[in-house]
């Protein structure tokens, strides 16, 4: 099975080098989709033999990187996508683990909640209860057995990849995923991963940066994604 491995990144000068140097070691064709970086991530990415760059001119969101990267594994005639994030909370090592998963399932969804790797390691509270709540909705309303509702390390098989049509390019773009995987009938199995948390401090950035106001735009997105693909109205699902 043909695998692109890719990895959105935006303002990661931070971490990218060493992440990246690790995928090496784990994965063939590399696919590094800068979503408009303002640091010296452009740069960095210079510096890097047999990785392949696509440069969004503006940054766009999470799940415009992700966009990218599947219209580009389908457009290179790829038998499978591997994502996960660059800014260290995933281990490059387990790529050929999900890699390897796509024999029995269209989709392969890291789960950080499946098992404890690292006793010592916590989610801040507020997304931890967040994820846990688009969680339920994703299994009360898609009939799915999820514990991880946000973890951007995947697999992908390509059948799945021509299903998505994804409009959301922000941090709400994984409902879409959800709701349209469903719809397509794809199996979907999770696979346990370490929880990292490097820095809780990070930000989503603007409005986001509000619990409150990200777990209601959560829901618009959910409910606007249900009602697109036909599978149900918000109105069957508990909020």
């Amino acid at each position: 099975m043909r695998i692109l491995t890719a990895l959105p990144v935006y303002n990661e000068e931070a971490t990218l080098l060493d992440v990246l140097r690790q995928v090496q070691n784990y994965a063939g064709d590399i696919l590094v989709v800068d979503d408009g970086s303002s640091d010296r991530t452009p740069e960095l990415l210079k510096t890097l033999a047999g990785v392949r760059t696509i440069r969004h001119a503006v940054n766009q969101g999470y799940g415009a990187g992700l966009k990218t990267a599947f219209s580009a594994a389908l457009e290179g005639g790829y038998d499978g996508l591997v994502t996960l994030d660059c800014d260290g909370q995933h281990e490059p090592a387990l790529i050929p683990k999900l890699a390897s998963r796509l024999a029995e399932a269209d989709l392969v969804s890291g789960s950080r909640y499946l098992r404890v790797f690292d006793p010592s390691q916590r989610p801040p509270e507020e997304r931890r209860k967040i994820n846990m709540e688009v969680t339920r909705w994703l299994n009360e309303c898609l009939g799915l057995n999820l514990t991880d509702a946000f973890c951007g390390f995947k697999a992908y098989r390509r059948a799945a990849l021509e299903h998505f049509d994804i409009t959301d390019l922000g941090y709400a773009m994984p409902l879409q995923v959800w709701v349209q995987a469903v719809r397509a009938g794809l199996s979907i199995v999770e696979e346990p991963v370490p929880l990292v948390y490097l820095d809780e401090s990070r930000a989503f950035g603007g409005a986001l940066d509000d619990a409150s106001y990200r777990l209601a735009h959560y829901r618009r997105v959910f409910e606007a994604a249900l009602e697109r693909s036909g599978l149900a109205t918000p109105e069957g699902c508990r909020g």
